[in-house]
């Protein structure tokens, strides 16, 4: 940018920021929503946005959370990035036009296993949220370790505490990109949704957004003190250090994000059960903790009780969620129908459950089956589960959905697989980052109809259907238009009752 020539400015809390413009959306990248948690800071709650003199570039992604690399299986399909720096408690904002006024807002939480991912990963772009009159941010937080090392000691859940000081910026500084700081809808997907949730049930972040959504992830995704006490044991004995916060906050970065990584990768590849015990099937080691304070109950508890924020809430999942980790891992040759009926029973199905399963899909193999059945125990039942738990307490009105885009012929076997929606909500499926994922033909038909869906539920506060009862069970299947379904599948649902 030349000198004589300034991008578009705005003045939030610690001074002011120059975005870019371009094709009609002015975009601030990287600004700071709380100071650097390093030094004194580390390991501990967000402290206020240091100020800055002058008029700080906004024109480039900002610093990344420390982080390991995903498991290998997944790295070609979520491609990391990684910029260096102190200031990674920074989000960024995606704006039609910051002197207008009154603009819904939608916040992105990014998903990762707590332990990865940020708001620079291209398919997060918000422009396309902005030309559809929604001003969108994008925020990073902190992450494994860093974010949620639980410790019993006072200090628990920082990275959800980045998240409401994140929130709360956008309360007090979003007017200034013309949004309205009364009109915010929370998003998230895998850990942003199960954040989300989580959000729903802490005090502290009360009033901080009007409505919610969350993609596959549900309530069910926290961990118990003990379980939190029980991580971070492993850790320091991996670290050989005392399981102290001081102690592991002294290990130098590099080392501690490592073990960290390799933690996560280990439970969710191969977790030995006599080790990992109750979180060697969860594929979380580091997540929120139900810590009596910072999170009081666990969230669906939370819910039923009707103790949870009482807002509006767009719950989903994918139709082919868990083909992700079997065609990632390249397993599914290795499931054959003693492989199929064994793992049922793991989940506590038995013959009859797969039975069922096999008459609504001709032709399946047993890792399609698998597929099908492990999907519903990860998440289709965990979001009908918040859903009911919702309704129970009176806590708002819930809408359901199904993306059902994406068959395997399309994608390199993935399917509408775990986080395959993103690129459609956020209309960054021509990107070449998501092709390992969605494949080199994504309908643009598909992503206008999923991106319509997330732009009228923050703008307007309804999807566009009924939302969801105990009785229809509407529920939105999303593909090149959306079809609504009373109960779709409900002899597989009923399959799980008093299971899941």
């Amino acid at each position: 940018m030349s000198k004589d020539v300034h991008g578009p400015r705005v003045t939030v809390e610690g001074g002011t920021v120059e975005g870019r413009l371009l094709e009609g959306v002015a975009s601030f990248l990287g600004v700071p929503y709380a100071a650097p948690p390093f030094g004194s800071n580390r390991m501990r709650p967000p402290q206020p946005v240091v100020p800055w003199q002058g008029v700080r570039d906004a024109g480039r992604m900002g610093p990344t959370a420390p982080k390991g690399d995903y498991p290998p299986a997944f790295r070609r399909l979520f491609l990391e990035v990684e910029i260096e720096g102190e200031e990674c408690l920074n989000l960024n904002v995606w704006t039609p036009d910051p002197k207008v006024s009154g603009l819904p807002v939608l916040v992105w939480i990014h998903g990762g296993s707590f332990a990865n991912g940020s708001n620079s990963v291209a398919a997060y772009d918000g422009s396309a949220f902005a030309r559809s009159g929604v001003v969108c941010v994008a925020i990073n937080y902190r992450l494994a370790a860093e974010g949620f090392l639980f410790l019993g000691d006072g200090a628990a859940n920082l990275g959800l505490q980045d998240q409401v000081a994140a929130l709360e910026w956008v309360r007090d500084n979003i007017a200034a990109f013309g949004g309205d700081p009364g009109n915010v809808t929370v998003a998230g997907e895998s850990a942003g949704a199960m954040s989300i949730a989580t959000l729903l049930a802490m005090p502290s972040a009360a009033g901080l957004f009007a409505r919610a959504i969350t993609q596959s992830g549900a309530a069910a995704n926290t961990i118990t003190a003990e379980q939190g006490l029980a991580v971070s044991n492993l850790l320091a004995e991996a670290l050989d250090v005392p399981a102290t916060r001081d102690a592991i906050a002294a290990v130098p970065l590099d080392r501690l994000v490592r073990a960290a990584a390799e933690a996560v990768t280990e439970v969710q590849t191969n977790a030995d059960p006599a080790k990992w015990e109750s979180l060697a099937g969860s594929g979380l080691p580091f997540a929120p903790v139900i810590d009596g304070t910072v999170l009081p109950a666990h969230p669906l508890d939370a819910a039923r009780a009707g103790t949870s924020a009482p807002v509006p809430l767009l719950t989903g999942w994918n139709r082919d969620e868990n083909r992700l980790v079997l065609v990632g891992m390249n397993m599914l040759d290795a499931i054959d129908e003693s492989t199929l009926l064994a793992a049922a029973g793991a989940y506590g199905l038995g013959p009859e459950a797969v039975e069922i399963y096999r008459a609504a899909r001709p032709g399946a193999t047993p890792a399609d089956l698998f597929a099908a059945l492990s999907t519903d125990s990860s998440y289709a039942l965990p979001a009908l589960r918040y859903a009911e738990a919702r309704i129970a307490g009176g806590t708002g009105p819930t809408w359901v959905y199904r993306f059902d885009h994406l068959e395997p012929t399309d994608n390199h076997g993935f399917g509408a697989c775990h986080a395959s929606e993103v690129p459609f909500v956020f209309r960054t499926e021509g990107h070449d980052s998501v092709r390992a994922l969605i494949g080199d033909h994504p309908s643009p038909t598909a992503a206008a109809t999923a991106h319509e869906v997330w732009v009228s539920f923050a703008r307007e506060g309804t999807p566009g259907w009924e939302p969801y009862d105990t009785t229809r069970r509407p529920t939105a299947l999303i593909s090149e238009k959306v079809r609504v379904v009373d109960d779709p599948a409900p002899d597989e649902r009923h399959a799980w009752d008093g299971i899941r």
